[in-house]
């Protein structure tokens, strides 16, 4: 009996990881044969950058936005303290690129979510009817706005976001940035296929400022610890689509152990939990890799090899051809071990409702509310 349920859940796990293969192969066809075309003129851009300490790679991410090929924009950079050790590192680099209307602003916030309460200052303070929100170490290629421009003339669009690959330098990071990849890219693309309509990332969210200012600014989910999915679901409310773009940026982790990692994950997880409990609920479906070693141990050999093929070829395939990950390609045979701590991830999410974010421990509520932040010792 145990052995024809583990079978029909392999059924199932397969069946997500051929929808997930398709999806990428969409998303791959379309960015490279039919990608947005380009706006008969493209509109003035404010990015709007949050930036909370000095990670190493800040310099170089920062400066990837002051070498855009793009008519005119604007970029605005926002502290909560001006006593932020990466103050005098960023000012020295914008003095570097005059001709880049690129400043520095401090956001004293009182908001829950501190993050949010900075942008929604910088969003105040942006000249230009086009915004662009990333975090802080996301490092953009030169056509990034012309891209993300070109998403959001597409009919009926109201918000662009673009999928990210990692790099790390710990091999806990490199771990985190193959899960990033093959997992949690790939569940994003195929969202879309299931119905999910509401969907954004933090590596980007583009928007119109009047679509910002009919569902109250960024102050109305300022105590929400998922801001880019409650402005993409927000948006998607007003009857607008969300899309993605036709490029993919990079991030870089910071993590440099395993405990650091798995409190990272913890927190996407608990925020997934909290946000859209009943997706969440439907996770382990996702993660092929524990169910082709259960098959396995109940004697279903070729289940067990069907369901580990599929999953390191979707991997492979998304992370490397879909997001130019390398490790996807090299590391595809070890790609469903993830889903063994992925899913250990999700059983610990279940059993609390905190979260750890730059030494402050954060308690949710159902919707994804803040209820707590409280600066670590």
């Amino acid at each position: 009996m145990i052995a024809w349920l583990l079978l029909a859940a392999a059924a199932i796990a397969l069946l997500y990881q051929s929808a997930a293969l398709a999806a990428a192969a969409a998303h791959y066809l379309r960015t490279r044969f039919a990608p947005a075309p380009p706006p008969a003129s493209y509109p003035p851009v404010s990015i709007l950058k949050p930036v909370y300490g000095l990670d190493p790679q800040l310099e170089a991410a920062v400066a990837s936005h002051l070498a855009l090929d793009y008519p005119e924009y604007e970029l605005l950079i926002g502290f909560q303290r001006a006593d932020d050790p990466a103050i005098p590192v960023l000012e020295r680099l914008l003095a570097q690129h005059p001709q880049v209307a690129a400043r520095i602003e401090i956001i004293p916030t009182r908001a829950r979510n501190s993050k949010t309460g900075v942008i929604d200052g910088l969003s105040r303070l942006a000249r230009h009817g086009v915004l662009a929100v990333n975090d802080a170490d996301i490092t953009v290629p030169r056509d990034y706005l012309k891209r993300l421009a070109a998403s959001l003339e597409l009919p009926g669009t109201g918000v662009v976001t673009c999928l990210y690959r990692a790099r790390a330098s710990s091999l806990a990071g490199c771990f985190e940035a193959l899960g990033i990849a093959t997992d949690f890219m790939p569940s994003a693309l195929v969202a879309p296929f299931v119905g999910v309509r509401e969907f954004g990332f933090g590596s980007t969210l583009c928007f119109r400022r009047a679509d910002l200012d009919a569902i109250g600014g960024f102050s109305a989910f300022d105590d929400f610890i998922a801001d880019d999915y409650q402005l993409a679901s927000r948006i998607v409310a007003l009857g607008k689509r969300a899309v993605f773009a036709d490029i993919a940026v990079l991030t870089w982790l910071a993590d440099p152990t395993w405990r650091s990692v798995w409190r990272h994950q913890l927190r996407w997880a608990r925020t997934i939990r909290f946000s859209r409990p009943g997706g969440f609920a439907g996770m382990p479906v996702t993660h092929a890799g524990l169910w082709a070693l259960l098959n396995l141990a109940a004697g279903n050999v070729g289940a067990a090899a069907a369901l580990w093929l599929a999953r390191c070829v979707m991997g492979a395939f998304t992370g490397f051809a879909v997001l130019g990950h390398w490790p996807a390609l090299l590391a595809a045979p070890l790609i469903p071990l993830w889903d063994l701590f992925a899913f250990a991830i999700w059983a610990a999410a279940w059993c609390g409702r905190t979260a750890w974010w730059r030494g402050h421990r954060i308690i949710l509520a159902p919707g994804g509310r803040i209820i707590s932040n409280n600066r670590a010792s």
